[in-house]
């Protein structure tokens, strides 16, 4: 059986119902519900510090026990900057995912009153720390983000930083005046769960008097030569937990102390990682004594010490009860170090004891040192060996005593190395998954329209049906649309309604399945278009000499009602067909019309066609008052208004056509369970303001210009909803990303896309700032305050889109051109979701396994990359 067998036993034992050395029953830290969501607003740690200082502090203050307050990034903003913060007791401090807190670099901030703080003197300790729990219970510090004590930054006004200042003063023999990270002092029940702690100036984390601590999946990264910056150091505590965290420092990992407030004991140090640094230690303080400690399956890599204890005549006391089992230690200078000489310098009556120390299964793959050095055979240290191998040669430094029997130096390293096969696992590094991620020349290629119009079917279900996308141009017109018509017969036509309207009537008339050409004189055409589903596809072409000469315009948004609706556009099917009127008496059925019923132009026409014309829905926010109901709507709020809407209508060209709108300017809906519709855009021209390109249809672009206008501080091009298994979304090639040069545009804050998580109720990627929130799996989407559910359905709208070969203004921002759907802590939050494997990821955070198992189960060859570009330009 090797290490992680057994070490799997040992952690459930240990963990589990039995008493361990912690006498706590220690299972898995949870975030507690959000009491408020706080959202950065900056990138870079910049200098100004206030503003997070005052925001986090007075959040922390007033946030009820129980709860946690929240720092969530938005987008590209992901920074905190603040000085030193108190933890209230009962409330947690949650840095979220890719979130980094930085600790002010300012000395002046940290300052006890003394005014020396960032300076070196005889007395030290003249630093407060970055975060301080006091006097606390059931406090804690949590989240998958990162605290950053920026220990390797310069001090405000000076060239030095914090760890230059701590290693000169070894030089002076000085004292140093420096913050610890984080300290905890006179509290119970303290808990680290999963965040990262690095760069800290002193001490990461040092406990104080603390009964009941557990650090669980916690990262802590300093480099080696950072001094004094211990990872974890329970001081005089009791009753500690620190499990399934990777510490690497310039420092201890771990030092248990004991000076002379009390005695530390009832300590659980298991399933661990260190690195770099000086190992697991006790000491050098144990003036109280320490006892009862269990340190069981650890992996040591590189460092200077492995297993330690030490102590010396001005600090000593008694170490007892201490058991080391299932250890492997490779690249390590000293394997084992027991020492009572810790200063050999040192004098005093406090003597050192060491006694009932038991190693088993101890392993160190590489040569190293054993030391065991005694004050005096008087007192000896009293320790036992079994299963314990050191590669190489034996290399022990014994000082008043004798050699340590039991223990093994091998010459033959496979028995080690199989006994530690599964030990040593790498330091978790942060990588954060791109903001911009590119695809390959590869990758490029599953994109090209050849590829995107080869399948059609259901999602997970395509099958090669490939469709030659081209404009068909046409001489021959078989209705004329001419705003200037006097005399309306069967080929000639005031509005363009009015000649579809006619060609369904003929086209059933007659049972032709032969495509059908519309011209459209220039001019004007303030209507509605709606083309319903034939047997014969449809084509439509301005015959001015731009696309500009000939425009369908009409001012319809989402919130108007059925009624106004009626009003405004209900002569134009007197006469339909009722593949038409049904068009129509499907909106006038809603109380709104809603995004659905505001198309200028709506098309369900397989193999329609467009060309040489502007399709606008003229619709603008209109600030006045209601002077009648407003059903719900506020006329202060930007509406949704479409200009064309493209329901289904697989194989659809639009060639030289404008689409003027605002927000939703362009809406691509697929058939039926998200059966493919595809469409195909060429020197075309859109603009909007948010989110004007979007739907669940599949679409390429090709030499399109898209232009963000610039009405928003906020805006994005797309939103799409592709269904996961759906194998492409919208596909931008050789496209211009322009913007009108708008004071909003020219702050380079807008986005390429946000993924449009429709449908929705409540969101489970995130816990609310209310009690009892939740949002689980369920087979309806709906929500009454606080308790939710939501779709499996509504979770596999994904939203894919890729751009490339395309010029991207200034006006996209730089770093982050895919957006969240909208922010954490609001209910319709979705991070940005680049891959399957997010998705998959964010599922599994959430503990939505029943989707887990559904989606791997209906695995398919469609790519699986869902935001990407390759090959673009782009303005600074």
């Amino acid at each position: 059986m090797n290490l992680k067998s057994i070490g799997g036993i040992l952690t459930l034992i240990y963990l589990g119902a039995t008493n361990a050395q912690d006498t706590r029953m220690v299972t898995e830290p949870k975030i507690p519900p959000a009491c408020t969501y706080l959202i950065s607003n900056k990138s870079t740690p910049n200098k100004d510090l206030s503003s997070d200082q005052l925001s986090i502090q007075t959040a922390i203050d007033q946030c009820p026990k129980g709860h946690a307050v929240h720092l969530s990034a938005s987008n590209q903003n992901t920074v905190f900057v603040s000085g030193p913060i108190k933890i209230k007791s009962g409330v947690s401090l949650a840095i979220d995912k890719d979130v980094t807190l930085f600790a002010s670099t300012d000395p002046k901030v940290y300052d006890t009153g003394l005014k020396t703080c960032g300076t070196n003197n005889t007395v030290g300790r003249g630093c407060k720390s970055f975060i301080t729990v006091e006097n606390a219970h059931s406090s804690s510090i949590m989240g998958r983000g990162t605290i950053d004590g920026q220990g390797n930054q310069a001090m405000d006004g000076t060239h030095e930083t914090w760890w230059s200042l701590a290693r000169r003063a070894q030089k002076e023999n000085s004292e140093h005046n420096i913050p610890r990270l984080i300290e905890i002092d006179h509290s119970t029940d303290i808990t680290l769960y999963q965040i990262t702690l690095k760069n800290s100036p002193n001490f990461h984390v040092a406990l104080s008097l603390v009964d009941g601590f557990t650090a669980w999946g916690v990262k802590i990264d300093s480099p080696m030569n950072a001094r004094n910056t211990d990872g974890i150091d329970p001081i005089s505590s009791r009753n500690v937990t620190i499990t399934k965290s990777f510490i690497r420092t310039g420092d201890d990992s771990i030092a248990i102390k004991a000076g002379n407030k009390g005695i530390s004991e009832n300590i659980s140090i298991i399933d661990n990682h260190f690195f770099n640094g000086h190992g697991m230690s006790i000491g050098s303080e144990t003036t109280s004594g320490v006892r009862n400690v269990l340190v069981d399956r650890l992996s040591i890599e590189g460092g200077t010490a492995g297993i330690r204890i030490k102590s010396d005549r001005s600090r000593g006391g008694p170490v007892y009860q201490i058991r080391y089992s299932n250890i492997c230690m490779r690249s390590v200078k000293n394997p084992i170090e027991l020492t009572q000489l810790y200063n050999p310098r040192a004098t005093g009556e406090l003597i050192p004891d060491f006694s009932q120390i038991e190693f088993d299964a101890v392993y160190s793959l590489t040569p190293g040192k054993v030391i065991i050095h005694q004050l005096s055979n008087e007192r000896p240290i009293r320790a036992k060996y079994h299963d314990v191998h050191l590669s190489g040669n034996r290399n022990t430094s014994v000082i008043n005593g004798v050699e340590p029997e039991g223990i093994i130096y091998d010459t033959l390293e496979n028995d080690l190395h199989r006994n530690c096969s599964e030990s040593f696992i790498p330091f978790p590094e942060h990588l954060r998954a791109s903001k911009r991620p590119e695809l390959s020349e590869t990758q490029a290629k599953i994109f090209s329209k050849d590829e995107v119009f080869k399948y059609a079917g259901l999602p997970g279900k395509e099958i090669i049906s490939p469709w030659e996308a081209k404009f068909i141009d046409f001489n021959r017109t078989d209705y004329l649309v001419d705003s200037k018509t006097v005399n309306e017969d069967a080929k000639h036509f005031k509005t363009l309604q009015g000649a579809i309207n006619q060609l369904v009537n003929d086209v059933k008339t007659h049972g032709t399945r032969e495509r059908q050409f519309i011209g459209v004189r220039p001019g004007i055409y303030n209507e509605v278009v709606y083309v319903p589903n034939l047997n014969a596809p449809i084509s439509i072409k301005g015959m001015g000499k731009s696309s500009s000469d000939t425009v369908i315009r009409f001012n319809l948004d989402a919130s108007i009602s059925s009624e106004q609706y009626e009003k405004l556009v209900g002569h134009e099917f007197v006469n339909s067909d009722s593949s038409i009127l049904n068009m129509f008496e499907q909106t006038k059925a809603r109380k709104n019309i809603t995004t659905f019923g505001s198309a200028t132009l709506w098309t369900r026409n397989k193999g329609f066609q467009m060309s040489n014309l502007t399709i606008d829905n003229s619709y603008e926010r209109q600030l006045l008052p209601c002077s009648v109901d407003c059903q719900g709507y506020s006329p202060s709020v930007m509406h949704q208004a479409v200009a064309l809407m493209v329901d289904g209508a697989d194989q659809s060209v639009f060639n030289n056509v404008r689409l003027l709108g605002l927000q939703d300017t362009l809406y691509l809906k697929s058939q039926t369970d998200h059966e493919t519709s595809r469409s195909y855009f060429t020197h075309t021209y859109i603009q909007g303001d948010v989110d004007f390109i979007f739907g669940d249809a599949t679409a390429f672009f090709y030499k399109t210009e898209i232009k963000s206008l610039g009405s928003r501080k906020d805006s994005y091009v797309g939103a799409p909803s592709t269904h996961l298994n759906s194998r492409y979304g919208f596909v931008f090639d050789h496209c211009t990303f322009t913007n009108d040069n708008s004071s909003n545009a020219q702050q380079g804050a807008y986005r390429l896309a946000r993924q449009w998580f429709h449908n929705q109720k409540c969101t489970p990627y995130g816990p609310l700032p209310l009690n009892d929130y939740s949002c689980q799996l369920g087979p309806i989407d709906a929500y009454t305050e606080p308790i939710g559910q939501i779709s499996s359905s509504t979770l596999q709208n994904v939203g894919k889109m890729i751009v490339m070969n395309s010029f991207i203004g200034s006006h996209i921002n730089q770093t982050h051109p895919w957006a969240d759907w909208n922010t954490l802590g609001k209910i319709s939050y979705r991070p940005a979701q680049f891959s399957k494997n997010d998705f998959l990821e964010n599922l599994k955070e959430i503990g939505f396994t029943q989707l887990i198992l559904e989606v791997t189960e209906m695995e398919n060859d469609s790519p699986e990359i869902y935001l990407a570009e390759f090959n673009n330009t782009l303005n600074h």
